[in-house]
């Protein structure tokens, strides 16, 4: 239900506001928005008698956020920057079959991208657009229709589905692994070791499982998986990396498992899609979340 037409101000007020808040004056709002300092001022004031609330303090010739303002400033930014997305979403889909997704880069890049023609060519009235996340997502916050995401699979006002578990080997170059000659787990304390900032433990869990000692774990940390890898591809450590992503190099050779006979390690995390309730029925997400689990039904 929309609030009254009191508590929805015309959009020019509100861009007008959001110009003078976000530079700090009327005359660059006036020059961004192509007015007259005098329209810009004028707009503002209405729309301060229009929610009966001062939004700036002002000074002579200058104009400052009062605490209230500061704070309304913040949401009618996200706001238009909601309606823009909107707009822009709807010109370039006018059916309205249009996803908003946000994905992990290396997850993104190595496994969705190559499988993505298929379901495009399967789903010709659906636009695609993706955005990278490694930090965790907020729907009521982002204007996303679902995030693929890495975690336990239990997202606060998400729904979610999983989409396949994890499995992750000790990987290093070649000529690491020739410098070192790893024969058993233990071995593998005496060269540098490669973390992930998603997974701080795996190192531990790793060597817990295969009776090694797991204390005084450290090394060099990085935030995505292309990073660790290509470290690694460049002799400087053994990282944890999962196998389904490093298919490539390990066919090419650029990485190989620093101990070919041993097991892999599931993850304790997975991914998952999510969405946000309201969005569950979304008919581009409904096709998108069919064909992704078929496509990973191997994988779960």
């Amino acid at each position: 239900m929309l609030a009254p037409r009191r508590f929805l101000p015309s959009l020019s007020h509100l861009q007008a506001f959001e110009a003078a808040a976000r530079t700090g004056s009327v005359t660059a709002a006036a020059r961004e928005l192509n007015l007259t300092q005098s329209a810009v001022s004028r707009q503002i004031k209405a729309l301060e008698e229009q929610l009966e609330v001062e939004l700036f303090h002002r000074e002579r010739q200058t104009i400052r956020l009062t605490p209230g303002g500061e704070a309304y400033a913040h949401d009618i930014r996200d706001a238009l920057k909601k309606i823009g997305t909107a707009s822009l979403n709807l010109r370039a889909n006018p059916l309205g079959g249009t996803l908003n997704l946000a994905i992990l880069p290396t997850f993104g890049t190595r496994w969705l991208a190559p499988r993505l023609p298929s379901f495009l060519a399967g789903n010709p009235g659906i636009t695609l657009n993706l955005m990278t996340r490694l930090t965790m997502f907020d729907f009521a916050l982002e204007p996303i229709d679902a995030a693929i995401h890495h975690g336990m699979g239990q997202w606060r006002g998400a729904e979610t589905v999983l989409l396949r578990e994890e499995y992750v080997v000790p990987a290093c170059s070649p000529e690491l692994l020739a410098r070192y000659g790893f024969k058993e787990p233990a071995d593998l304390r005496q060269a540098p070791l490669l973390h992930m900032t998603t997974r701080p433990d795996a190192w531990e869990r790793w060597l817990r499982l295969n009776d090694v000692a797991d204390e005084h774990v450290q090394g060099m940390l990085f935030d995505q998986f292309a990073t660790v890898a290509q470290v690694a591809r460049s002799g400087l450590g053994v990282a944890l990396l999962p196998t389904f992503l490093i298919e490539e190099e390990l066919r090419t050779g650029q990485l190989v498992r620093a101990l070919p006979d041993a097991g892999e390690m599931k993850s304790a995390e997975a991914y998952y899609l999510a969405w946000p309730h309201e969005r569950a029925g979304h008919p581009p997400l409904v096709a998108f979340r069919d064909w992704l689990l078929a496509e990973t039904k191997a994988y779960r």
